[in-house]
């Protein structure tokens, strides 16, 4: 999303802090979780020395590896100081334990084995072993007429750049993955919505796919890709002015071996089945739910309840789905910038759920911030 809000001094930063209660305290969420749920906390800034802006993914790190900690927080910024889209090169690491914020991670722009160069999307994990892995959907100058194929990326626990995923399957890797880590071996689901988009105002182009990725990750040495499936296909992906590309996001699995795919364009969320083992693609998938109070669902986490939690695209508010009933459970407000019509649109992307289970924390990037809702 191009965003011209920007945060250079922590005098800045605090007088956010105070303004956000009157804009986001005690939002009703329904009942389910985010009805446990009562007030927003902004963090801190997202900006790197550098002044990479628009931060997308999120993620809790899962153990203390290198420079990061268990239970740090990173986020990779989509956009370069400039504020062009996919141009974006770096990850912050921020520690709740101290409330400081350091650049984890700057990778190159033009990375060698990265087609078209780095702009880190919504999509990256961390692994038990240490490794990161982040998404590249890149351009030069801020536009899909200069659209890249972009990569994986393999970074170590300090991180330092170790080695590029790539492939015919691969194109724009956008969604925030989901993953099922078993030490030794690791399997990652990620979204890819590349495949012939071209300039804003075209047609959808129904061409993005769901790829899942086996890993090995040896003692001692960097993962390396097992084998390669796609195991959806068909959702619409298509170029946006104002927010680079629209296609499927948000990616979570369920209990059952389900993996729930929000599909962007569709305004939906879909299910599919074996998603671990089966050999083929499903499709689409089968639909959860869709509408309703569902506004260009985005990332997807799952909740302690079991439900899954989305953030719209399309206004400021988290969403709360029983996927079992495919019941919309309810809504809240966690973003009412009016400086965007309707409030909050185009602000939210990532999100992940805390540790301890009593909140989440996500992305605002119309300030460049990490906040938490507890």
């Amino acid at each position: 999303m191009i965003k011209h809000t920007t945060f250079k001094t922590l005098a800045a930063l605090s007088c956010l802090t105070l303004a956000a209660p009157a804009a986001a305290a005690e939002q009703g969420g329904g009942s389910g979780f985010l009805g446990t749920l009562h007030k927003h906390h902004v963090l801190t800034s997202t900006e790197p020395a550098n002044g990479d802006q628009n931060p997308y993914a999120i993620l809790v790190a899962p153990v203390s590896a290198g420079s990061v900690q268990v239970g740090d927080v990173l986020v990779d910024n989509f956009n370069n100081q400039g504020n062009f889209q996919g141009t974006g090169s770096t990850i912050v690491d921020y520690r709740p334990s101290t409330g400081k914020l350091t650049t984890f991670a700057t990778i190159p722009h033009d990375l060698p084995g990265c087609p078209g160069g780095i702009g880190l999307s919504t999509a990256m994990v961390m692994l038990k072993s240490g490794w990161v892995i982040v998404g590249s959907a890149p351009s030069t100058d801020g536009t899909t007429k200069t659209l890249g194929k972009g990569c994986l990326v393999v970074l170590d626990s300090s991180g330092k750049v170790a080695d590029t995923i790539t492939g015919p399957d691969i194109a724009d890797p956008w969604g925030n993955m989901a993953w099922i880590d078993n030490g030794e071996t690791a399997i990652l689901f990620l979204s890819n919505a590349g495949f012939g988009i071209g300039v804003p105002g075209q047609p959808v182009q129904n061409t993005a796919t769901v790829l899942r990725l086996n890993l090995s990750i040896p003692a001692g040495g960097k993962p390396q890709v097992a084998s390669r499936t796609v195991i959806a296909n068909g959702f619409g992906a298509q170029a946006d002015a104002s927010v680079f590309l629209v296609g499927p996001t948000g990616l979570a699995l369920g209990k059952n071996g389900e993996l729930y795919v929000s599909d962007a364009i569709g305004n939906r969320i879909v299910s599919i089945p074996n998603a671990a083992t089966r050999t083929d693609s499903a499709g689409t998938g089968t639909v959860v739910m869709q509408d309703g109070l569902l506004k260009r669902p985005l990332a997807l986490a799952t909740a302690p309840n079991g439900n899954l939690l989305t953030v719209n695209g399309l206004n400021g508010q988290a969403v709360e789905i029983d996927p079992v009933s495919g019941k919309q459970v309810g809504a809240q407000w966690i973003d009412k910038d009016e400086a965007q019509t309707p409030p909050g649109s185009g602000d939210l992307f990532g999100l992940a759920l805390a540790p301890d289970g009593k909140g989440f924390y996500y992305v605002e990037d119309d300030v460049n911030t990490i906040a938490e809702a507890r």
